[in-house]
Order: C-alpha cells, then structure tokens, then sequence
C-alpha cells in the first residue's frame, strides 16, 4: 500500500484532531479511514439493492409526476429508486425544486427491475430521449415484456423508439404526433400489455394507482386511493 506524507493536506486535518484532543495520530488516521471506507460501502451497497421500480431523474423533470409515483408505490410496499441520469445526484426539477436522486445511473443495477417509469416535463424529456444508455435499457425492457411506464411528454420518449406501435397510449395535449404508430386515447391512464402511459402533471395520482394495479392488483391500488382521500 502507497503511504501519504503527513504532511499532506489530509493528514494536517488529522494532526490537528489529534493535536486537540490529544490522541496519536496513527489512531486517528484509522479511524478516518474506517469511517470514509464505512460510509463509501454503505453507499455502493445502497446502489446495489434490488428495487422493483426506477423512476428516472433528469433536469427539469416534472416534479409532481416523479414524486407522485415514488410517494404511493411506497405506500403501496413497493420498493421504488429514483435513479439520476445526469451523473450527479441532486437534481433540479422544472419549478426549482431540488430532488437528491438515490442513486446514479451507471451505479445502478437493473437486473432485477420489474418496472422503469418515466416522468414528463422540460427540459427533462429531453434529457430522457437523449440519454443512450437509458435508451438501450428501455428497449431491453420491452424485448422482454417488462413494465414501461411514461407521463405527460415522456411518453413520447417510447414513441421514437418505436415501441408503441399498435398499442393504445396518451401523453400531454399537443404532443400525440410523438406517439408513432399508437391508437392514442384519452383516458387519465391507459395500459395496454406491459405498457402504461399517462397525460400529465393532474392525472398523476391515476397514473400511480394503475402501476399499483399493474405490479399488485387492483384491491392495492382502491386502498391507496382511500388512504390518500383520492375518489377515482
């Protein structure tokens, strides 16, 4: 192992916390490290948990569609990650809210994911729609029929992939022409085989409660719903 002089900028903070409490420097130096290391791996095994669901972050995302999902999937038992594809974790959404994402992208694993959800707003679509590992990720998911869920423009992120084509799908007024090749509908949510969508920042709590139905069952969802005072 390569040793640091102590004269280097880490070890002058150490030799000041032993100088003031007294204690030898060697200990000290243990100890910081025993807690950097600690704290690093709590924080790799943090991103290695298996979740059910990912909901995906990018700047200017539409605040109240992304945490509308988080909030009653958890609710509902659900294990659900907010995964930042900007390569940081905070995140800044379309109204100045500030999200700490509880994980990276590329520290994510997704090998477990049962359901990848894409909130709307902007200019996070478009982050979304430019994002290729997010890209490969989704079109792995929909080889393998695994659950896709979109609101207000995210939707149309599915639709220039291509695989929306003959399915039933919504996304926010004026965007339909994103929806290439589906039967576009206009229900809060509609689902059609493994692929949920949605039209926007009021029909989020709908959007919620059909991927309850989807990844529980229906009587999951309607208890949600009373808990949140929600009338469908």
């Amino acid at each position: 192992m390569r040793s640091i002089p102590w004269e280097s900028p880490p070890y002058i903070f150490i030799n000041s916390i032993a100088e003031f409490f007294g204690g030898d420097k060697a200990e000290v130096a243990i100890f910081a490290g025993f807690c950097y290391n600690g704290e690093h791996q709590e924080k790799e095994r943090m991103d290695k948990i298996m979740s059910e669901v990912c909901v995906f972050l990018a700047d200017g995302f539409e605040e109240i569609e992304g945490l509308t999902v988080v909030d009653l999937l958890r609710r509902a038992g659900i294990e659900t990650r907010t995964v930042s594809i900007m390569g940081q974790e905070e995140i800044q959404g379309a109204h100045g809210i500030i999200v700490k994402a509880d994980s990276m992208f590329e520290n994510t694993d997704f090998s477990e994911v049962k359901m990848l959800v894409l909130p709307g707003g902007m200019p996070g679509t478009i982050h979304l729609k430019e994002h290729k590992g997010l890209e490969k990720l989704i079109l792995k998911h929909n080889e393998e029929k695994k659950y896709l869920a979109a609101i207000c423009a995210a939707p149309t992120v599915f639709g220039g992939m291509g695989i929306l084509k003959g399915k039933k799908a919504i996304c926010y007024p004026g965007m339909e022409e994103g929806l290439t090749g589906a039967e576009v509908t206009c229900q809060p949510a509609v689902t059609d085989g493994h692929i949920t969508t949605s039209r926007g920042l009021g029909t989020a709590i709908d959007f919620a409660l059909a991927l309850i139905s989807e990844l529980r069952d229906k009587e999951s969802a309607d208890t949600i719903s009373k808990q949140v005072v929600y009338e469908r």
